[in-house]
């Protein structure tokens, strides 16, 4: 096998020599303090430096959101794998939890009978929540849709909304949506986007909330 020489990093230090990597490959530019740690995080977890460009923040958004999770907020996904990788120990210990509907066969069954998305029908499950609620979304424009008209008819009033979905139909259209709604967003404008941004948003939330305690 043909040798590679590698590092000898522990494994506390890749996050840290990570973080300095990005941190000298963006130049020099400069970002508010409260949102400095959210574009370094969608970096690292996508190796993509668009993220430094295409990340809007209303005004307040860290801010609000970081309150929400210190409050014990209720975290919707709208994936599965966008909940997974929430640091929840983080999240549980300020007395909240991380959610999301689309595995429910309730949730499904309406879904098939409307001839809606689980994605849109899940929305509704997060606007019947009691308590303030955060969204997390990664992948589906139609949760990030139906969101906007709960939001714009009084029946849905996030704390924070992350609006993040990847993808080809509707994505562009359903973040261009949310900017136009009174409501804190953290939205990555364009196609690109994912569960594990969406994801590592909420870490980036959580890592400022707690004072940068992982466990």
């Amino acid at each position: 096998m043909r040798e590679v020489h590698l590092q000898q990093v522990s494994p506390a230090g890749i996050e840290a020599q990570s973080m300095a990597v990005i941190t000298r490959e963006l130049g020099g530019r400069t970002f508010p303090p409260e949102q400095l740690p959210v574009v370094l995080r969608c970096i690292h977890t996508s190796a993509d430096f668009d993220y430094a460009d295409s990340l809007v923040f209303s005004p307040g958004a860290v801010e609000r959101g970081i309150a929400a999770l210190k409050g014990g907020c209720t975290l919707v996904t709208d994936t599965q794998m966008a909940r997974a990788g929430v640091n929840k120990r983080v999240l549980e210990g300020f007395g909240g939890r991380a959610v999301c509907f689309m595995s429910d066969p309730d949730v499904a069954e309406e879904a098939r009978r409307r001839g809606e998305t689980r994605a849109a029908v899940s929305m509704e499950r997060a606007a019947a929540l009691s308590g303030p609620v955060v969204l997390a979304l990664g992948n589906a424009p139609t949760a990030l849709v139906r969101a906007c008209q709960l939001i714009d008819a009084g029946a849905l009033r996030p704390e924070l909304v992350i609006g993040v979905p990847v993808g080809f139909v509707n994505v562009v259209e359903s973040k261009e949506l949310l900017l136009t709604l009174d409501v804190p967003y953290i939205v990555a404008r364009g196609r690109k986007g994912g569960s594990n941004i969406a994801a590592a948003i909420c870490n980036a939330l959580l890592y400022q909330a707690s004072g940068g305690r992982r466990e």
